[in-house]
Order: structure tokens, then C-alpha cells, then sequence
């Protein structure tokens, strides 16, 4: 609803009525003037300190503006020689607020999390001395505006800034703020893209209102003397937008140029011409030149040997638009070059893309650049015309978004293993993982994650109540983070002014913050914040701040005064205070004790009435054993204790520690509650003491040192961390220890899955291989390498057994079952970068740093050595520890080497070379070749092998020859570490420094990427788990993430041929007949029709001819068949007149080799059976008296019941065409011949005989209309797309020229059309067939006219289709023999759930307001659908709605949803129910019509109804919405006709434009009207016969 009344655009200093400062607030030097240039007043910001002059819209910071427009479009004017600075507050989707900055006093780009600032670069007048010199300057481009700034219109988009630099969702414009000093006339937001310098009737004249560009509202505009351009004038600015001028990711003026005008005299999809000569400039020359080069064949040493020593470049042509490739190249960035004249010409090679325009002298060279989203280069140059996007259609990307989702992480500590945290409510634990923050339920293991931080976490801490969490990161940044702790938002990000912070605390109230931390000298500095209002405002200030010469380990604020805190470290224990906003401390005098180490202080906890708060006992424990109590109001030691090793007794019995005198355990930790005491000490032990530290009451031994012990808010567990990197809690109750989290402790190399059990094996530099449980997160088995270090592991295919390369060179297979040694070799020298096992098991292969390869034997236990090669491999280390990649059937073994510049294909049983290319490709921008990086196998049915290189591209090359098949570079910043395919080969993955990006394998995408951050490492290996449902990245820890995607195994497209229907083959060669024998015994298919001797009425398969049945089975084997199959030896017997030659080519599916002839015939008779039971059944369903329900009149797929001679089949054949007498139309068709289905055509169509000696007929125009359909006709007002059905055939028409195209596939009469809310899909459904064939629903690519899915369901007709508002979602419904609802996925077109009703439906629609809510009527009462997501799983929920009883016993017929929660249906009866969607109750009916009403079309205010008594209506419907809201009290109780028409028959389909003003109605009749409301006139578009044509004449033409 809020996007309704937004619509076309809000005036936001009008919404809001800036004038009178209600709405929104001013500050400073804030005046009104009117400007002589625009005539018109102004508002006029000026002081020298932005953030005191200033506009605010809202008034409130804590309100929203709530505007959804995509565009935000700003008028103004810098002052000449001042800065100014603009603010603007949007929020996601996600609910999380980003601030958007710009201003000429920024230098460069920044961004943050939560903050993204771009530099402004003020235009001047054009020819002015500032806008030559700017042309050609390089740097220092930002400053000041100069004198001859002009008036700009500055254009946001504010959805497309979110997701390139942020990857998040835009939702709406939440504040603005204009800061001096400029002058500024006003504020815009739309989702249409205005164009300022068009005029209202130039766009009238050029049709762009057609395609969402409109001219500027009125009060908008700029005024412009006549005879004078816009663009001398004044300034344009789109944002973001390509540029050329320095700085990047800057706002500044582009080429006045480049505007819609030119656009819109530009084609809207390139053309595809031979090539031309093109003379272009030296670099472009250079790059052919080189490319020349490079692709000249050079000799190989060996002849045997298929060596590719260079990668040519392929043909600069492509299938994509231009403006798929333009949209590409706005991200990528341009280079231009002058050039003459030449065509429009674009490449899908991802190398040089050249756009030559006829009409000018630019050729534009694009270069793909496909880097991180903080890479994204915006500047602006001269570029190709901008073709229009037509509205509504979305820039395609990566489906799901977003497609990783975080699910675990293994791992824990980083930067420090002392902070852990228990959450208020003690059912979590807080701790930190390198960057990230988790939150781990300590019951069900569940972990919830905090992502931010950019470096490795260094502190951690909460606020009393739990609610607030603020987390620290290392390094020089020195950034802190305040977290909304409940719902995972971050509230504040602030730079500390100093680094390495290493202690966090915050107050009990969550009202002041400190830290510690190192300045520039290196000296300690500490740091109060004041964090009252980050809740509200996310401000944090700073209270007071003191450098220190003392060490400070630890720092904490007391929970009972929040201007108290208490420090220590070497040599001292302090006590701090804020007063008077200055921070001051003083020591605790340690008497013999200031020569230790303090590792920790705690509080007494508790509350004693009537005493002072600071009244208590600070505790403090050092590296000696001490444990000192202070007495903090005095600030004196109170009592000294010393914790001891234990005593050995004469019974080597471990006797309890005690505190004595003697040589102390180091204590790291101190816990105190206000029952007992917890230390964490040096030697591993978690213990637990009575206040008074008598004796241990329990104790909890680990692996390694504790460095933190924690006591939960509770007191009943205690948290302890070690610094081997484990993590657990202690149950004092029950006295169980349970472990939370194992971790490495150093970078993790690389990891194996095995894929039956579910488990992960991991290699770090710690020394150390682990299995995991990936689904427990739990630690199974710990290997140690005392002197070596693993480097890569590998999971054997199906036995439990892994092998393991180290940094010596030697290969160790291990046995998980036995916990047992296997073998092991030592075939290299250098460290092991590569170890892969083949995926059948047979093979296993290894690679060491010093180029030494070896193949072992698998199948044995000792996986002896079979073949070892040196100096194959490229020498180095950099590679692991995936150097080596075997294809999925494992037969193609591929690596780099033997140089860094070539990739070697081997085969992967013998290690024989197959293929060397050489990827040396010279970059222009390089001074040295280019060299290979990684290798990764797609799919063997995709036949390529992916090869990175160093300059950050990625290669596709086919595994066969070598040539390049693709290129896209600029993949990341630094060069990949790792790279994987997806079984399916649609999803590719790269990881390089610390960002995982996931591309779509073809690049075809208006964006390809998505980009995921988390690491603060590099990510050392990435790849998706064996069954895809999860990818895993490694490096500073293991991250788990869930891959959204549906993934299923790429079919190879060498064994079947697919034929498009839309280009059928004119010349089909017919095979001859193969030997029987082979077919047999070989299992190959037969590629030859065999010859039948008779053709059964009744089955759909064929005989084979008697020539060939010596060498079917026989005897006994064949004579059992034939008595299972008496009934068809019947047919053979009464039928032999039927004959087919051996010649035709059989296009169906081959029968399967090697059985008994009539096994196969068994098989169609079980098929033909229970087609005869699906009959029947449907026989006895009732079929619904509603002229809504589609029922077939036709089937294509009857059987023929009479002899057909051969000749007169053989006539037919050579003929070729015919005039097909369609349903009701009539139009020419090419025709082909089907064996066994060829009774189709003698049944429906005559053949004229008279074109036997010409080659074919183009089908030319259809003339007709199908109006036995039901809603087969639609149009998008917005595009201009109309389809409608005639027979089987859809029909394109261009309602402007009268043009049709013809979109073939349908064998049945098409029942119902549906197209996707963007006019990029049409989907259409035929009936089923009397052969038993559900009925199809094909997907249409409405851009090209291919389908992209050919699928069935329903077992008969489909009644109704539609999309979901947001595309996401599709669902069918069958007739009332079917009665079935599916709900499909439109990614992939997969069913996701299904259900049977008990009752026939007529018509479904989805809620415009929930794209997860549908709504379906027909002969029962009105369902109300929802859809439900669980665990990837999808469900139905329906509420049943039972129609008023005043209504009597109707059928619903028809419905439509309106945008403000209300739902019209149309009955039998002629009434309209009004239905409020919030309570799924009727409010409202009245009688509409005298007849049954079975189309329905709401907008707005306005309704349209269609009846069987050949009406349309319009109705005036503004009173329903106060009826819902107000019930009797509403003002109107009454529905307006407001105008009626009556046409040539029953409305069966209706499409009209936004406002109901005028639209296309179809009939029976075969009439499709253009209805215009506003002129009262209806014109017949198309007309045709209702009934199906048997005679026609062609007349003779002079």
C-alpha cells in the first residue's frame, strides 16, 4: 500500500511541507530567496560548519520518511567557493540504517558497514577555464564548487548503491539531511527514471513513456529559454554512473551527451552482420596485433602429442543483447578509443568487446572487470547510447540472493582465547572466531553469528542486562562495535584513536564504555566512552581519556558505579575514576608483592543491605599462584593466598590444593560469584573454592592451559576456555563437563569431506589433522605430526580411510576405523601440494613443491606406487593444497606445470600426456606473461577445465583442444586462492585474500557474482560439500555455509540430440537400418525405425518386421511371450494392412535393447491400462455447469479407425506441407512425419498435392483466435507483449505494425496463457491427450521466443495459471477430472509441494501484497492459500471461507485481489463478492451481471467485469474500502456502473492497462476487441471462426 500512493513520484518539501518546519526541522543560517536563473524560491544553506546549518527531513531522528522510490533525485546548487555536505539515511531490508554521504570537502571514497562517503566534483559552465582544465587533471579534482557552478539535478539510485557496495537490499529512504553551503529547490523519489531535458510532448512523440522514462514533473523542472538546450544549461548527474576522471567511486558530472534522446534512436537488440573493417587506434591495434600472434601456430617437439601453446582469442561475436553486455560493461568500466564508422558488434569470449555505431565516430572498448564490491569503479566517459530498459524487467543476477548463507563455524579465539561470554538467560555462550562473533546455544548447538569486523576480534563484553555487546578488533584501525545483542544489528562503529585494543568493559547500565589500548608511541591509553543514547541515535562520545606508562592487562568498570573501574597488570593493580570529564587512577600499594604479574581482578559479588556499595572485596590473581584480596574502599590488601601443585603422598595418591607457601601454579583467570569462587590456572585445571579458598570442592582438568573461567549469571556452570583453543562449560549439579567447541590454533591449509558419512578432515600448520562431524561440530579423531606439518589431505571416495601430504614430502594413508597407519611413500622431495583419489577409487595421486607427481594404487591397502614422474609439476608451494584436479568420470588428470605458464592435461590411469596449453598470454597492462594459478575440472559433460591466472582471470578451456572457450578478468583483487564447479556446472566458486565470491558458470548475468566476507585470513581452499548442500571455506578457521541453490548433475549432451521446436530441420536424413544382431547383443540403440508388419488400433509402439525376427529370441523364450500376448498376435492377425518403410528415421524414444520383443509390449499395454482407468475415473466426474471451466473440444493425439494405404503415406512424406485446418484458423505449416503418431495429421489436416516439387512454406499469418481457451490472451501495457492461442500455436503480434511470430511446441489445443510480472515469461498449458499424456506447461522466453522448460504435471487439462507478485513462485491448477493444485519454483521450474482438493477450480491469482499468498475459487467455498518454508521444505496451509448463505447455491467463477487487502470474486449467479484478505471473510456482494461473470480485472477504484451475457462493465468501487475500514459508518454503501458494452459473445479473457482505461477482451466468438473506456469504442483486433474451418478457396491474383 505505501507504494501506491508514492506512485509515479512524491515532492518531498511539498509532502512534507517544508515551509512550515512541522514536519522537518532547520538549523543555522537557513534562508528562503529566489534565484534569478530557475525563477523560483529557494532554500539557502550557508555557515562554515556543515553540521550547524542544516535542513532535516524528518524532524525526529527516530522517525522515517517510509519512501520507497528507487531513485532519489535532488535540485540544487553549491555555493561557488564553499563545501557542502548531503546525508542520507536509508534502510534495508534487513532493517539495519546506512548512512549515504556525499560532499566536495571528501577526498576519496570510504565505506564502512554503516557508512559509505563519495567524493563530490562540482561541474562548470561548459567552456569554462575550470571545466578544460578538469578535462585533463588526474588528481585533486575535488575542492571546492567553482565560480561558475551551475544549478544540478543529481539523480541517486539508491536500490543499486545498497547492492553493489553493501550487497544488501534497499528498502526505504528513512532521513535526509542538507548541510551548507548550497542552495537547493527541492527533493524527488520515484521508481521511474526522469529525464530533466525532455520535454512532455518530445516524450509523447518518441514513445518512452512505453518504457518507465518519463519527462520531469512540472515542479521539478528547470526552466529553458526557447530555442536553448537543457544541457547548456544545467547539470545531469547519474549516480551511479561509468566516468573517466579521477578519484574513483565519485559523483560527478557525465557526457551532456549521453542522455535519452540518443537512446531512444538507437536499436533495442544488435543486429547480427558479417564483419567489417573497422580502423581503430594503435592500442586496439597492439591488442589485435598480439592477438595475431599468439594464435600463429609454433612447432612441437612432439608429433604424438597435442600441445596448445597459446590461447587464441574466439570470434567477436555473441548471443547476448547489447544490453545485457552494456549493463556488463557499467560495471566493469570503459576504455575509449577513436575510430571510423562500422556496425554494431559484440563478443561472449569475455576479451575485448567492441560496440561501433553507425551514426557517430566512437567505438567503445569494453573489458570485463568483475572484481569485490569495494572495486567498483564509477567514473564517466563517452560511451555507447544507453538502449531502453523496458519497465518492469530487473537486472537478471544469481538466484537465490543471497545463495551462502553462514551456518557454522569451527573455530574459536584468533587474536585472544580470554574472552567468552554467558548470555543473560545462561543458554549461550558469546565468544569470538578470528572476525566474527558467535553466539552458541549450549543445548542444541545452534550458533548465531555477529559479521563486521574487518580484523581479528581482540575484546568482548556485555552490559548488565545482556541486551548490548560491544566487540573490539585488532590492528590499527582500532574499531569497536556496539551490538544489539537480541537482534544481531550493529547500533554503533567508532574508531578508538588507538590500536591493538586489547581489554573491553562495559557498565552495568550500558551507559559508559572503556577500553585499552596502545597510541602511537606505543604507550597505553585509556578510553571512557559515553554510550547512553546509542540505543536511540547509535552516538558514542567520548568521556575521557589517560595515557599510561603502566601495563594493564585487564580492565573492568564496577557494576555498582559506572564512573569506577579497576585495572591490573605487570607490577601494579589500579583503581580508576571519571570525574569532571577527566580520568584518574591510583595504585594499590603491593608491599612485597609489586614484582608480580596480575592476570585478572574480580569483584565480590552480591548485595548486603545497609552497607556502602563500596564496601567489598576485590580479588586479583597473577602468574605467581597469588590470589590478593583489596579492600577497595580503603584500597589496602586484606589477605594474600598461593595456589600450590598438588601433593604426592605415599600412595601416589593427588591430593587437593591448598594455598601455602612455595612454588606457585600460575593463575590466568578468576571467577567469583557470591557462593564460591572458579580459578583457571597454567596447568590445565578449572577449579572451584569456598570464598574463604580452605579447599577444592571440583575440579576439571584440560588439554592446555585455562586462559578464562567464567561463572554464569546463574551460578550453577562455569565456562572455561584454554589456549589450545577448546571451549566448555562445567554443570556444578551433575558435575558433567561438556566440550562446546575444538578449534586449530594456527591457519588451517586444507580439508577433505567425506561424502557417506558426513565427516571433515583438516590439515593446519599447528601440526595437527582432525576429523569433524559436520553436522555436531564436534572433534572425532586428532592426529599429531610431531616434527612436520600437514599441507593436504583426502578423503578416499567410500571407505574410511583418508591420506595426508606433509611438508617432508611423504604421503601417509590413514585408517579411521582402525586408528591405524596404512602406508606410507615418499615419493617427493619438496612438500606435498596436491593429493587427490580418482572418484571410482582406483587411483590416487600426489604433487610435491619440487615438481615431482606420483599415481599409487588404490585398491590395495598399501597403495603401492605405480608410476612417479619428476619435474611435470610447476615448482612451488603456492599452489596447495588443491594443485592437482581429476575430471568427474576420472579419467583426465590436470595441474600446472611443468612452468608456472602451462597447464598439462594427463590421463588419470596411465599419466600419459594428452594436452599442454600454454596460457602466457601477454596483458597489455603487464610488463611479464601472464601464468596459471589454480585448475579445476567442470562436469565431464561440459568438457571444459578452469584455469586462474595471476593477472586475477579465469579461463575456460575446452579439455579436448585447448582453445579458449571464455575469459573474464579483474576476479578479484589478488589472485585466487582456490576454485571450484558445481556438479551441475551453473555455480562457479573463487576465494582470493579474505572474500568467497559465487558466480554463475556462463557469465551471462546482468551481475555474476556475489561476494561473502567473514575471513580475517587468507581463505587458503573453498569448495562445495558431495552433495552440495553446503560449501566449506578454510583458512583462519572452518566455515560452514548452507548453499541455497537446487543443484542437480549436469546431463551429458552428447548422447541425445534436442530439436527446437521454433527451428524444426528441413532435411532429415533417414539412417539405414542397423543390424539386428548388434542391437541385440551390443546394447547400443538402434538408430533405425525396424519395419512393422501391423500397427495395433489401440497401442502406441510398433512390430517388428518379419525380416528381422531371426535374430529376436525364439523358441520356447519367444513363444512364452506370445502367450502372455495373445491380444496383440490378434491385431497382427486382423491387421496387416498398415505398412511403414524401413527408410523413416524414428524421432521418438528408442525401445530397449536386448528384451523379448513382447516385453516391451507388455509394458505399453500396462501403460495403455492404466490410461483406460485414468479414463474412466474421469468418466465419472461431473463436469461443472460453468462456462469458466476449460474443456477441450479437440484432441490432436486421436487414433486413426480406418487403413491407410502406404502410398498414400509416401505421397504425404514427399509432400511435405500442407494447409493445416486448424480449430478455427487457417494458416500454413511445415510438416514432418512422426512414425506412429502420424495419425495426427491425416485426422485434422488435407494435403494439397499440388507443391510436391518445391522445398517448404514458412508459416506467414495466423488467422484466428481460439476462444474455447480460458484467459489465453494477455498484453503488459507496459512492453507492448500480446500473445494469444490459436489451436496449438501461440501467437506474438505487434499490435503497431501487425507483425506476428509463431511460438511451436504444443501438440494439444492450448488452454490457459500466464506471463511473469516483469513481461519476461509467458508460460502456456495444452490439454492432455487421449493417448494417456499429461498435459505440458511450457516456459517461454519472451525476449527471444525460445522456451526455457518443457514440464508436466497434471494428469489432465490445466484450468488456470499465475505468477506470484514477485516472480518468485508459480502455480497450476487442473480441471475438475484432475483437481490438483501445484505450486512451482521459477528458478528452475521444480515442483515444490502439490495437493488435491475434493472440488473443481476455476480460476487461482496470487495477493499482490504477499508473494507467498494465493487464492483459488471454484465449486466450493473460497480458499485462502499460504505458503511455508521449513528446512528448504515447502507446505500449503489453506483457510476455507464458506460463501454467505443469501447467496444460495453458487458457483465462484472468477477473482481478482486489489493492492488494499480486498479480494473480488465473481459468481455464477451474476454477483460480485467483496472479501476483506486480512480476516478471509465476505463484506459485501451485489448483483453485477444476469449471467455468470467469468472474468474479473481490478485497479484502484475501478472493477471490470466480463459475463456470459457478452458484457463488459467498469464499476466505480471507492466505497469498498470504507465499507472494510468503517463498516456501517461509511459514508457510500453503493458500487457505480460507470460504463457497459455488449460484444459478440462471452467474455473468456481480458487485459487491461493500470487504470482500466483501455485494454483487449477475447470471446467466444473467436474476437479478440480493443475496448477503450475513455472514447466508448471497441475495434475488433482479430476475428476469426468460432467453430472449426472445413473448406476454403484461394483466389486468383493478377
Amino acid at each position: 500500500m505505501a507504494r501506491v500512493w508514492q506512485h509515479p513520484y512524491v515532492n518531498i518539501f511539498k509532502h512534507f511541507k517544508i515551509e512550515e518546519w512541522k514536519k522537518s526541522t532547520k538549523e543555522g543560517d537557513v534562508t528562503t530567496m529566489m534565484d534569478k536563473t530557475i525563477k523560483c524560491t529557494v532554500y539557502r544553506i550557508r555557515g562554515s560548519i556543515p553540521a550547524s546549518n542544516y535542513i532535516q527531513i524528518p524532524k525526529v531522528s527516530s522517525q522515517s520518511l517510509g519512501l520507497t522510490g528507487r531513485y532519489l533525485y535532488l535540485l540544487f546548487k553549491p555555493i561557488p567557493s564553499k563545501y557542502f555536505v548531503v546525508h542520507m539515511d536509508v534502510t534495508t531490508e534487513d532493517s539495519q540504517v546506512i548512512r549515504l554521504s556525499f560532499s566536495n570537502l571528501f577526498k576519496e571514497f570510504k565505506s564502512t558497514a554503516t557508512w559509505l562517503q563519495f567524493p563530490f566534483i562540482c561541474g562548470a559552465a561548459k567552456g569554462s577555464v575550470y571545466e578544460m582544465t578538469a578535462k585533463t587533471a588526474k588528481q585533486d579534482l575535488v575542492g571546492p564548487a567553482p565560480a561558475s557552478v551551475r544549478w544540478t539535478c543529481l539523480m541517486m539510485d539508491l536500490h543499486y548503491i545498497l547492492s553493489i557496495y553493501l550487497n544488501r537490499r534497499y528498502s526505504h529512504l528513512k532521513s535526509v539531511r542538507i548541510c551548507s553551503n548550497l542552495l537547493v529547490k527541492n527533493l524527488l523519489t520515484s521508481d521511474l527514471l526522469f529525464d530533466p531535458g525532455m520535454s512532455f510532448s518530445e516524450a509523447k512523440h518518441s514513445g518512452v513513456l512505453f518504457h518507465g522514462t518519463a519527462p520531469m514533473p512540472r515542479d521539478m523542472t528547470f526552466p529553458v529559454p526557447k530555442g536553448e538546450s537543457w544541457h547548456d544549461l544545467y547539470d545531469y548527474i547519474r549516480f551511479p554512473s561509468d566516468g573517466s576522471k579521477m578519484p574513483y567511486d565519485s559523483i560527478q558530472k557525465g557526457d551532456p551527451t549521453t542522455n535519452f534522446k540518443t537512446v531512444l534512436q538507437k536499436p533495442s537488440s544488435p543486429v547480427r552482420e558479417l564483419p567489417r573493417t573497422v580502423n581503430v587506434s594503435k592500442p586496439v591495434q597492439d591488442r589485435v596485433s598480439l592477438i595475431q600472434q599468439i594464435t600463429t601456430p609454433k612447432p612441437r617437439p612432439c608429433p604424438d602429442l597435442l600441445v596448445t601453446r597459446s590461447i587464441p582469442e574466439v570470434q567477436l561475436t555473441t548471443s547476448l543483447p547489447l544490453r545485457e553486455s552494456y549493463r556488463n560493461s557499467e560495471e566493469d568500466g570503459t576504455e575509449h578509443v577513436e575510430t571510423g564508422s562500422a556496425d554494431v558488434m559484440t563478443a561472449d569470449d569475455g576479451g575485448i568487446h567492441v560496440y561501433a555505431h553507425r551514426n557517430n565516430i566512437d567505438v567503445t572498448v569494453h573489458r570485463h572487470s568483475s572484481e569485490d564490491i569495494d572495486e567498483t569503479v564509477f567514473t564517466k566517459v563517452s560511451r555507447p547510447a544507453k538502449l531502453m530498459v523496458k519497465k518492469g524487467s530487473d537486472h537478471k543476477s544469481i538466484q537465490p540472493d543471497p545463495i551462502l548463507k553462514l551456518k557454522n563455524i569451527i573455530g574459536f579465539g584468533g587474536c585472544t582465547y580470554k574472552s567468552a561470554l554467558w548470555t543473560k538467560t545462561h543458554s549461550a555462550v558469546v565468544y569470538p572466531c578470528h572476525a566474527i562473533i558467535v553466539s552458541m546455544d549450549t543445548e542444541t548447538g545452534e550458533q548465531r553469528f555477529f559479521i563486521g569486523h574487518t580484523d581479528k576480534i581482540s575484546a568482548l563484553a556485555f552490559n548488565g542486562s545482556g541486551t548490548l555487546l560491544t566487540s573490539a578488533q585488532t590492528g590499527n584501525t582500532g574499531m569497536v562495535r556496539i551490538w544489539n545483542f537480541q537482534k544481531g544489528s550493529c547500533l554503533a562503529v567508532f574508531k578508538t584513536h588507538v590500536h591493538s585494543v586489547s581489554c573491553l568493559s562495559f557498565s552495568n547500565s550500558g551507559k559508559v564504555l572503556c577500553g585499552v589500548g596502545k597510541d602511537g608511541h606505543g604507550k597505553n591509553m585509556v578510553v571512557v566512552w559515553n554510550t547512553s543514547e546509542v540505543k536511540r541515535s547509535g552516538e558514542v562520545m567520548v568521556m575521557a581519556k589517560a595515557h599510561t606508562d603502566v601495563d594493564i592487562q585487564v580492565l573492568k568498570i564496577a557494576f555498582f558505579d559506572d564512573t569506577r573501574m579497576v585495572s591490573c597488570g605487570r607490577d601494579n593493580i589500579r583503581l580508576w575514576r571519571v570525574r569532571s570529564g577527566s580520568l584518574r587512577s591510583c595504585p594499590v600499594n603491593l608491599g612485597d608483592y609489586h614484582a608480580m604479574e596480575f592476570t585478572d581482578v574480580a569483584f565480590e559479588e552480591g548485595h548486603i543491605p545497609d552497607q556502602d556499595p563500596e564496601d567489598r572485596t576485590l580479588f586479583a590473581c597473577s602468574k605467581a599462584g597469588h590470589i590478593l584480596e583489596v579492600d577497595y574502599k580503603n584500597v589496602v590488601i586484606k589477605n594474600v593466598r598461593r595456589l600450590l601443585p598438588s601433593q604426592v603422598t605415599h600412595s601416589q595418591r593427588r591430593e587437593k590444593q591448598t594455598f601455602n607457601s612455595g612454588t606457585g601454579i600460575a593463575i590466568n583467570s578468576i571467577s567469583i560469584s557470591s557462593a564460591f569462587c572458579a580459578t583457571g590456572s597454567e596447568d590445565g585445571c578449572l577449579r572451584l573454592w569456598p570464598l574463604d579458598f580452605s579447599a577444592v570442592f571440583l575440579e576439571a582438568e584440560h588439554e592446555g592451559p585455562v586462559s578464562l573461567v567464567n561463572i554464569s549469571p546463574d551460578g550453577l556452570k562455569v565456562l572455561a576456555a584454554t589456549f589450545t583453543g577448546n571451549i566448555g562449560y562445567l554443570d556444578i549439579a551433575s558435575r558433567d563437563y561438556t566440550t562446546l567447541m575444538r578449534s586449530h590454533t594456527d591457519t588451517v591449509l586444507g580439508f577433505s569431506v567425506d561424502q557417506f558419512r558426513r565427516h571433515l578432515a583438516t590439515v593446519s600448520q599447528d601440526g595437527t589433522i582432525r576429523i569433524w562431524a559436520l553436522d555436531s561440530l564436534q572433534q572425532l579423531y586428532d592426529f599429531v605430526a610431531s616434527d612436520e606439518i600437514p599441507c593436504a589431505v583426502a578423503f578416499h571416495p567410500s571407505q574410511q580411510i583418508f591420506a595426508c601430504g606433509f611438508s617432508s614430502g611423504v604421503v601417509r594413508v590413514f585408517s579411521i576405523l582402525h586408528s591405524s597407519l596404512l602406508a606410507e611413500h615418499k615419493q617427493h622431495r619438496g612438500q606435498v601440494i596436491g593429493l587427490v583419489f580418482s572418484p571410482n577409487a582406483d587411483y590416487m595421486y600426489s604433487a610435491g613443491s619440487l615438481g615431482s607427481l606420483a599415481l599409487y594404487n588404490a585398491l590395495e591397502d598399501d597403495h603401492h606406487a605405480l608410476r612417479v614422474l619428476g619435474n611435470v609439476v610447476a615448482r612451488g608451494s603456492e599452489r596447495g593444497p588443491d594443485a592437482l584436479t581429476v575430471s568427474s568420470d576420472g579419467h583426465y588428470l590436470a595441474f600446472v606445470g611443468p612452468s608456472e605458464y602451462i597447464v598439462t592435461i594427463m590421463d588419470g590411469r596411465s599419466l600419459d600426456e594428452l594436452l599442454r596449453v600454454d596460457v602466457s598470454i601477454l596483458d597489455l597492462d603487464s610488463t611479464k606473461p601472464d601464468s596459471a594459478a589454480k585448475v579445476c575440472f567442470a562436469p565431464t559433460a561440459v568438457g571444459q577445465i578452469l584455469v586462474t591466472t595471476s593477472s586475477n582471470k579465469i579461463l575456460w578451456l575446452n579439455t579436448k583442444t585447448g582453445r579458449l572457450v571464455r575469459e573474464i578478468s579483474k576476479v578479484h583483487k589478488k589472485m585466487c586462492s582456490s576454485l571450484a564447479v558445481s556438479e551441475d556446472a551453473q555455480f562457479l566458486l573463487t576465494a582470493a585474500d579474505m572474500v568467497i565470491k559465487v558466480w554463475d558458470y556462463d557469465m551471462k548475468l546482468d551481475k555474476n557474482f556475489q561476494v561473502y566476507i567473514g575471513h580475517s585470513e587468507l581463505v587458503q581452499q573453498v569448495s562445495f560439500t558431495p552433495d552440495h548442500l553446503n560449501v566449506i571455506s578454510v583458512g583462519d578457521g572452518v566455515f560452514i555455509w548452507d548453499f541455497l541453490a537446487d543443484v542437480k548433475p549436469v546431463q551429458s549432451t552428447s548422447s541425445h540430440v534436442i530439436i527446437s521446436p521454433h527451428s524444426p530441420s528441413k532435411n532429415r536424413s533417414h539412417a539405414s537400418t542397423t543390424s539386428s544382431h548388434m542391437m541385440v547383443t551390443n546394447g547400443i540403440p538402434r538408430q533405425a525405425v525396424p519395419v512393422p508388419f501391423a500397427s495395433p488400433p489401440r497401442l502406441n509402439f510398433s512390430s517388428i518386421d518379419k525380416t528381422g525376427m531371426d535374430d529376436f529370441p525364439s523358441g520356447s523364450e519367444e513363444e512364452e511371450c506370445d502367450q502372455r500376448s495373445s491380444s496383440v498376435t490378434e491385431y497382427r492377425e486382423k491387421d496387416s494392412s498398415l505398412h511403414i518403410p524401413s527408410n523413416l528415421t524414428r524421432t521418438d524414444t528408442p525401445l530397449t535393447t536386448g528384451l523379448c520383443l513382447n516385453q516391451v509390449l507388455q509394458e505399453q499395454l500396462q501403460a495403455e491400462t492404466e490410461h483406460e482407468e485414468r479414463r474412466q475415473e474421469a468418466l465419472h466426474c461431473v463436469r461443472p455447469d460453468c462456462y469458466k471451466h476449460f474443456i477441450a473440444r479437440y484432441k490432436a493425439s486421436v487414433r486413426i479407425k480406418v487403413p491407410v494405404s502406404f502410398d498414400e503415406v509416401k505421397v504425404k512424406q514427399k509432400c511435405g506441407k500442407y494447409y493445416k485446418m486448424g480449430l478455427e484458423s487457417l494458416y500454413f505449416y511445415t510438416f514432418f512425419v512422426f512414425p506412429y503418431m502420424f495419425s495426427t495429421v491425416l485426422t485434422n489436416y488435407e494435403i494439397s498435392a499440388s507443391v510436391l516439387d518445391e522445398d517448404s512454406l514458412v508459416l506467414k499469418t495466423i488467422i484466428g483466435y481460439n476462444g474455447n481457451g480460458r484467459g489465453n490472451m494477455v498484453w503488459n501495457p507496459d512492453t507492448g507483449f500480446f500473445a494469444y492461442s490459436c489451436g496449438c500455436v501461440i501467437v506474438v503480434e505487434d499490435l503497431h505494425s501487425g507483425s506476428q511470430k509463431h511460438w511451436l511446441g504444443h501438440t494439444e489445443e492450448i488452454s490457459t496463457l500466464a506471463v511473469s510480472n516483469d513481461a519476461l515469461v509467458l508460460a502456456s498449458a495444452s490439454a492432455s491427450d487421449s493417448g494417456g499424456s499429461s498435459s505440458q506447461i511450457f516456459i517461454w522466453n519472451v525476449t527471444d521466443g525460445s522456451y526455457k522448460k518443457i514440464f508436466s504435471h497434471h494428469k489432465e487439462d490445466i484450468q488456470a495459471m499465475a505468477f506470484s507478485r514477485d516472480d518468485r513462485f508459480f502455480v497450476t491448477a487442473g480441471d475438475y477430472r484432475d483437481c490438483t493444485i501445484a505450486l512451482w519454483n521459477t528458478r528452475n521450474y521444480e515442483l515444490l509441494t502439490m495437493t488435491r482438493l475434493t472440488n473443481p477450480v476455476h480460476d487461482v491469482a496470487f495477493n499482490p501484497a504477499s508473494h507467498g499468498e494465493f487464492a483459488c475459487v471454484g465449486t466450493g467455498p473460497m480458499m485462502f492459500w499460504m505458503t511455508e518454508e521449513e528446512n528448504s521444505n515447502f507446505h500449503l496451509k489453506v483457510h476455507s471461507a464458506p460463501v454467505p448463505n443469501e447467496l444460495g447455491p453458487v458457483e465462484l467463477t472468477s477473482l481478482c485481489y486489489n493492492t488494499n487487502s480486498i479480494l473480488y470474486t465473481g459468481t455464477n449467479t451474476g454477483r460480485v463478492c467483496v472479501w476483506d484478505t486480512k480476516k478471509n471473510c465476505c463484506f459485501m456482494t451485489w448483483e453485477a451481471d444476469q449471467g455468470e461473470i467469468g472474468i474479473i480485472l481490478c485497479q484502484g477504484n475501478r472493477l471490470l467485469s466480463g459475463s456470459n451475457t457478452r458484457k463488459i462493465k467498469l464499476w466505480d468501487v471507492a466505497s469498498v474500502q470504507d465499507m472494510r475500514l468503517q463498516g456501517s459508518k461509511a459514508r457510500s454503501h453503493s458500487v457505480l456502473l460507470v460504463h457497459e458494452m455488449t460484444l459478440d459473445g462471452t467474455v473468456v479473457s481480458a487485459a487491461f492497462d493500470e487504470v482500466l482505461d483501455m485494454g483487449i477482451v477475447g470471446t467466444t466468438a473467436g474476437t479478440l476487441w480493443y475496448i477503450n473506456w475513455a472514447e466508448n469504442t471497441s475495434i475488433r483486433l482479430i476475428s476469426g471462426h468460432k467453430n472449426k474451418v472445413r473448406v476454403f478457396e484461394i483466389g486468383k491474383f493478377k
